[in-house]
């Protein structure tokens, strides 16, 4: 089917973990994307979502200068290898009921991978098999 290597986005948002959470808030905002990469020495040390910003501190009235980002981050990231199949990588999210895993090798970061990543992955490989058959019935 293929390995993470053939789908992951290898142009990972990150901020270092040093930060504040209207740091991350604004650069989410900014980029238009939906979580950042904490970093610490360049290696990856968490994650943190728009999912986060509102539970953690909107929902508890918190003011975002003052939150620092490592008590917002989501430390318990799951992660894969660029040359781990697909598959394995579907398994995983489906398993841990996850949106993202990071793609490491040898503990730096090399991508990432999302359900975008995979549904758009999955959606043309339907395609393609789809016409396949077709061809082959007609």
């Amino acid at each position: 089917m293929g390995q993470v290597r053939d789908i992951m986005e290898k142009n990972v948002i990150t901020i270092e973990h040093d930060k504040s959470a209207l740091d991350a808030s604004k650069l989410l905002k900014d980029k238009g994307i939906s979580f950042v990469v904490i970093t610490k020495n360049n290696d990856p040390i968490g994650l943190v979502s728009e999912r986060d910003i509102v539970r953690k501190i909107a929902a508890l009235d918190k003011k975002a200068s003052e939150v620092s980002i490592e008590e917002l981050m989501s430390k318990n990231f799951h992660s894969v290898k660029s040359q781990d199949d697909i598959e394995m990588a579907i398994q995983k999210m489906l398993n841990n009921n996850i949106r993202r895993l990071l793609v490491l090798d040898n503990e730096k970061l090399e991508g990432v991978i999302t359900q975008t990543d995979l549904t758009s992955f999955l959606r043309s490989k339907l395609l393609i098999n789809g016409m396949l058959e077709k061809l082959e019935s007609d």
